[in-house]
This record gives C-alpha cells, sequence and structure tokens, in this order.
C-alpha cells in the first residue's frame, strides 16, 4: 500500500524555513507544569502550527500575503524542565533574547503563561520604553502560588516587576489579587466589558511605552469562541473586538514582540487550535506589515 505523505512542511503556516528572509522567528514552548486545573497546555504549540498549515494565506482585511511580505521562520521545540519553572522561564528568555539580537519579531506559542515574564525580560533588555499589553481573563497578579513565583497565575506580578502593564479582559481574581489589583493598578486593569471605540482609546492611552509586547492568554476570549483552554471564564471577550484592539495598538505603537498561550487542544474539536493560528498570523500582520 502506497501512504500519502503531505509536502507541506511542519513549520508555522508551512512555508519554508527561510531565516535570511524572515521577519519573525516562531518560538514552540510545550510546557503546561504548573498548570493549577484544566491541563493539556504543552500540545498547544503544536495544534497551533498544525492548524496554521490550513490557513489561507491572503489576509482579506490587509489584502496581503503576510507569509511573502513577512517570512516566518520555526524554531525546533524549546526543551522545558517539568520540575523548575523558574529554568523553563530562564531559557525563554534567553531564546526570544537571541530572536530579537538577529532582529527579528519573536512569536511565542505556549505552552502555559507562566512562560511571559522570561520573554518580556529579554524584550526590556532591547526596548528601554516597553510596556506590555496583557489580554487574559484572569489578573495573574500572585506573589507566589504553589510554593513558586513561576507558577502561571504569578506572570503579571512578575512582569510588573519588569515594566509596566495594562491588562484587558480581566474578570476573575483573589482576594490577594483584589488587594494589589483595587489598590495599585485599577486604573490599568480592563474587564471585559463591550469594547467601544472609546474604550479602546482609553486602553491606548495606559500604554506608555512607544513599543509593546502583547500577551495573549486565550481564555481571555469568551468560551462560546474559544472553549479549548485551561481556565475556562464565562462572559469574555469578542473574536472582532480583540482584532480591534490589537489593529489599533498596532498603527499607534511599536508591537515588538507576542505570545499566545494556554490553548489546551480539545481531540476532535480544532476550532480553537484555528483561531489560535489566525489569531497570530493577523497579530504578526498588525506588528509589522508596512513597518520597516
Amino acid at each position: 500500500m502506497k501512504l500519502f505523505h503531505s509536502n507541506t512542511p511542519y513549520t508555522f503556516l508551512g512555508v519554508e524555513n527561510d531565516w535570511d528572509k524572515a521577519k519573525v522567528g516562531v518560538l514552540p514552548v510545550p510546557y503546561d507544569s504548573t498548570s493549577s486545573y484544566g491541563t493539556g497546555q504543552r500540545w498547544g504549540p503544536n495544534a497551533i502550527i498544525q492548524a496554521s498549515r490550513q490557513l489561507e494565506l491572503y489576509d482579506i482585511e490587509s489584502r496581503a500575503d503576510f507569509s511573502q511580505t513577512l517570512g516566518f521562520f520555526t524554531f525546533p521545540e524549546l526543551m522545558c524542565s517539568k520540575k523548575d519553572p523558574a529554568r523553563v522561564v530562564k531559557a525563554v528568555e534567553e531564546s526570544v533574547d537571541e530572536i530579537l539580537k538577529a532582529g527579528r519579531f519573536p512569536l511565542t506559542l505556549g505552552g502555559e503563561h507562566s512562560i511571559t515574564p522570561g520573554a518580556v525580560r529579554a524584550a526590556r533588555a532591547h526596548y528601554r520604553d516597553l510596556c506590555v499589553l496583557h489580554i487574559d481573563a484572569h489578573a495573574d497578579m500572585r506573589h507566589s502560588y504553589e510554593e513558586t513565583e513561576y507558577n502561571h497565575a504569578c506572570s503579571m506580578a512578575r512582569c510588573r516587576e519588569i515594566v509596566p502593564v495594562v491588562s484587558v479582559g480581566v474578570r476573575s481574581y483573589s482576594q490577594e489579587e483584589a488587594d494589589v489589583v483595587e489598590g495599585k493598578y485599577k486604573d490599568f486593569i480592563f474587564d471585559a466589558s463591550p469594547f467601544l471605540p472609546k474604550r479602546i482609546e482609553q486602553i491606548l492611552n495606559r500604554l506608555s511605552g512607544a513599543h509593546v509586547y502583547v500577551s495573549i492568554d486565550i481564555d481571555a476570549f469568551d468560551p462560546s469562541i474559544m472553549p479549548a483552554v485551561g481556565t475556562p471564564e464565562p462572559g469574555g471577550l469578542d473574536w472582532y473586538e480583540v482584532l480591534s484592539l490589537l489593529r489599533r495598538v498596532g498603527a499607534k505603537k511599536r508591537i515588538v514582540g507576542a505570545d499566545i498561550v494556554e490553548l489546551a487542544p480539545i481531540p476532535g474539536q480544532p476550532a480553537s487550535d484555528f483561531a489560535c493560528a489566525k489569531l497570530a498570523y493577523k497579530l504578526c500582520g498588525y506588528a509589522l506589515n508596512g513597518k520597516k
């Protein structure tokens, strides 16, 4: 029997890896060892890459094929220690730093949200006026959780030690987090209320730096749109609301790196995988299309 073999490479979008032509370095980080509810985020990067190979590469909104105008290079999956979250964060930092040193845009695919501080620390070393746009259902502002400061529930506490952060879509946090959020950071935390144009401008005005790192935990979306997450929360953001925000940020600021995290694929239900792949593709377009 003759088996069928696809000629599409196992890379983001199924495009050939050509480092010289690439503006985007795609870093898969299959890690979920501090997950506290649903697990499976370690399979997220693989699912996003698999789904991306089915994307139509012509973006109707921008009237461009970003695979041609930007170019994407997919790295091998980052090896992650299951026993040491701090070591994983450090490995992400070193990898993202290398991508930035090479003049490429780092797109990190998680994995759980604990990996983000490493990427932000690397970006901060290259852009002194960096700030973070954090899109998430959760504040992620615990100082420590389950005996580590590098738990996914602490990711924005660590990031706020490095740079200013604006959080959007937040609708769940603990009493410990409430004491911090409603005191020091209440003007920098936006819930999932409808994204009217005025509200998007309010968010933009809170982004203090000219350079922005975007971190998207996909549970920010309503579960009806994005069910394959580790910790779903009802009442989330709409697909077009998030795209509108990212489009405006890309137009007004310079997005210099991004991650998409917390996809926990559901076997036989690829809708969330595909949505994450398309989100990653469009985010790179907003960040880089037309930018030198």
